[in-house]
């Protein structure tokens, strides 16, 4: 195997690696059906979770403290979310190489979610094979 094809390769597996990554991002990331409870409330829903496990029984209490770790992470999510610029940026310099060498165009990016400012900073256009 040649340098020039061995440099190629790992410049394959960068290019999808960075493409992976974003769109595993852009999935962790994307808004869900229904209304968004509001800090407030989820705090509110830790405090009655709270009180409820002072009284609970073993059954009783393995399912608060489930909901309580699934409350106290929405209430991560949605103060901080996710901050996927560093991620973006690597799609954004593989994405249009990678998308040629497998034959992703531009429609295929947007059906999966990409947004179209994202697609123009990586040199993707609607109507042009990628």
């Amino acid at each position: 195997m040649t340098t020039e094809h061995k440099a190629a390769l790992a410049s394959g597996r960068a290019q999808g690696l960075a493409v992976r990554r974003y769109l595993e991002a852009l999935e962790r990331n994307r808004p869900r059906r229904g209304r968004r409870p509001s800090s407030d409330s989820l705090r509110k829903q830790l405090s009655e979770i709270e009180e409820k496990l002072q009284d609970a029984d073993p059954l009783k209490r393995l399912h608060l403290v489930q909901q309580r770790k699934i409350v106290e992470a929405r209430l991560a999510s949605g103060e901080g979310g996710e901050d996927i610029t560093e991620l973006e940026d690597g799609f954004v310099e593989a994405a249009a190489e990678y998308g040629s060498r497998k034959g992703i165009d531009y429609s295929t990016w947007r059906e999966i979610g990409v947004p179209v400012d994202v697609l123009r900073r990586a040199g993707i256009q609607k109507g042009a094979s990628s």
